[in-house]
């Protein structure tokens, strides 16, 4: 293990420098306790949950693990509301709604609260002090920061260029999170109306680890040994890896979605603003399809727009059809692996430990 590696797995009290990444509606707090217990970081993300079931949901993984595990919470700036683009998208979609049987909602509400703005929340992390906490779309205010790490909390959040990584490294978070523009899920830029130079996971890695004295921890795109492997070999102190948890039977992924990185629609994803408001990448569907086609108009806000679609899935869902389903999912989604936590975890451990024996010298 390089110097960076023991650093991070030193700071974060596990074995391994690997990080199972937190998917909402994706993960579970037996898929972060499974991979915790293997020597990993697990994680659960509590962006879209409220204080109440963010508290049950600590509580049941820490039922099922002693080792640390991870909190992620959604740093977003409120919705801009805009009543006429929000009907002017919810027109759009309305053929997409009457397909699935129905017609659009009235209105359109701002479903995930931010953690900036939720002391609620910040209260139940103090009282439950999971071992770290990590931040997505931003960073919280700096007396929330200062309460986690008073509370003996680590520390983690997302950066997808040198600015936001800066920023990161500024307020004092232990570890930045390197996120290309492979990773599947959402884009976690502070500012979603940003240029965004979309910086593949190596070369962000790289430029980070020149910048910075914290740990980086790659993202996007690793799905195996020598993935994580090459991710060490440019500099960083560890892998964040999401979609290759995504078929493991104690994920929280649907039929759908699993049968879907089975096969051939796995091998094409999508960079798009339209499921939600903000970019993410996840598998084509036909929402997609709909919400880019010229002449489209400008989603709604995040998470606005977010409803919009969780609508229009449920009321297809009934009618047993998922071609409006979100299905998150990076570029290398054809390499996700059907087996359990840990034993993908082993794997994954056998598999680096392959690359590194190809490289040692051979015996006398």
């Amino acid at each position: 293990m390089n110097r960076a590696a023991h650093h991070l797995t030193t700071l974060l009290g596990i074995r391994h420098p690997i990080v199972q990444a937190p998917m909402v509606g994706v993960s579970t707090p037996r898929l972060a306790a499974e991979v915790s217990n293997a020597g990993a970081l697990g994680s659960i993300g509590v962006g879209a949950s409220t204080p109440a079931q963010a508290r049950d949901m600590i509580a049941q993984t820490r039922a099922l693990t002693a080792a640390p595990f991870n909190v992620n919470l959604f740093c977003h700036a409120p919705a801009v509301r805009d009543a006429a683009r929000e009907q002017a998208w919810l027109r759009h979609l309305a053929p997409l709604f009457a397909q699935a049987g129905g017609t659009p909602p009235a209105a359109l509400g701002e479903i995930y609260r931010t953690f900036v703005a939720d002391e609620a929340m910040l209260a139940v992390l103090l009282a439950a002090r999971p071992a770290v906490v990590s931040f997505h779309f931003g960073l919280p205010a700096q007396p929330q920061l200062h309460a986690l790490r008073q509370a003996g909390i680590r520390t983690m959040a997302t950066a997808t260029n040198l600015a936001e990584a800066a920023a990161i490294d500024a307020a004092g978070i232990d570890v930045i999170v390197a996120q290309g523009i492979e990773a599947g899920g959402h884009r976690g830029m502070f500012d979603p109306a940003a240029d965004d130079q979309r910086l593949p996971t190596a070369t962000l890695v790289r430029l980070l680890a020149r910048q910075s004295r914290r740990p980086v921890l790659a993202a996007g795109g690793i799905m195996d040994g020598p993935g994580i492997q090459a991710a060490l070999d440019s500099g960083a102190a560890g892998a964040q890896l999401g979609t290759a948890f995504i078929l493991c039977p104690e994920s929280a992924a649907s039929a759908g979605h699993r049968a879907a990185l089975q096969d051939e629609r796995a091998a094409h994803t999508v960079l798009t603003a339209v499921l939600s408001g903000r970019p993410a990448r996840g598998l084509a569907n036909r929402l997609v399809a709909h919400g880019e086609a010229a002449g489209s108009p400008a989603p709604a806000d995040y998470p606005v727009a977010y409803d919009a679609t969780k609508q229009l899935n449920a009321l297809a869902a009934r009618h047993g059809v998922e071609d409006f389903a979100v299905h998150w999912a990076g570029q290398a989604a054809a390499l996700a692996r059907a087996m359990p936590a840990a034993q993908l975890l082993r794997t994954l451990l056998a598999e680096r430990q392959a690359v590194l024996d190809a490289r040692a010298p051979a015996a006398a």
